[in-house]
C-alpha cells in the first residue's frame, strides 16, 4: 500500500508539472521568433477600457512569448489615436504605453489621420516623436503584412 501511494503521490507531482505554463526556454521552443503587427483603429470605450485591453493583450503576448523573441508594431489610426490621446491624462494607459515602448513596441501612428482630423501629434498625443509617423495606416498594415508579420487586432 506504501508503495501505490508514493507511486500515485510521484504521478500527482508530474500531473502538477505538466499543468503549470511553459516558460523561458520552453517558450522559445513552442514559439520560436514572432513578427506581429496590431491594428488599433477603434474607440476605447467607457473609461478607456479597449483600450487598456489591448495594451494587456501586448504584454500578455510579450510575456507569453518573451522579449527578446518579439517584433511588435502597433499601427493606430483613426478613432484609434483616442488611445495615445487618452495617455496624456489617463496614468493607467499611460504607464501600459511606457512599459510596451521599454520593450521596443514601436507605435505607428496614420499621417493622413492627424492631417484630416487636425491633430498635433507634438500637443495631442503621448510620446509621439516624427519618426512614429507612417504616410497611411492601412497601408502600413499591408507593408508589415507582406514582410511576414501577424496581423492581430484586439
Amino acid at each position: 500500500m506504501k508503495h501505490l501511494l508514493s507511486a500515485l503521490s510521484i504521478v500527482a507531482v508530474a500531473f502538477a508539472a505538466w499543468l503549470v505554463p511553459s516558460t523561458g526556454a520552453d517558450a522559445e521552443e513552442r514559439y520560436g521568433k514572432q513578427k506581429v503587427v496590431y491594428h488599433i483603429n477603434y474607440t476605447g470605450g467607457k473609461d478607456d477600457k479597449k483600450y487598456r485591453g489591448a495594451m494587456r493583450n501586448i504584454q500578455n503576448h510579450i510575456n507569453a512569448v518573451g522579449a527578446d523573441n518579439m517584433d511588435i508594431k502597433v499601427v493606430i489610426h483613426g478613432n484609434g489615436l483616442g488611445l495615445l490621446a487618452a495617455a496624456k491624462t489617463n496614468d493607467l494607459i499611460k504607464g501600459q504605453v511606457v512599459e510596451l515602448k521599454s520593450l521596443d513596441v514601436e507605435m505607428h501612428v496614420c499621417a493622413n489621420t492627424l492631417r484630416g482630423r487636425k491633430i498635433s501629434y507634438e500637443k495631442d498625443l503621448f510620446d509621439v516623436y516624427k519618426e512614429d509617423i507612417v504616410p497611411s495606416g492601412v497601408a502600413e498594415l499591408s507593408r508589415l503584412q507582406q514582410m511576414g508579420y501577424t496581423y492581430i487586432k484586439p
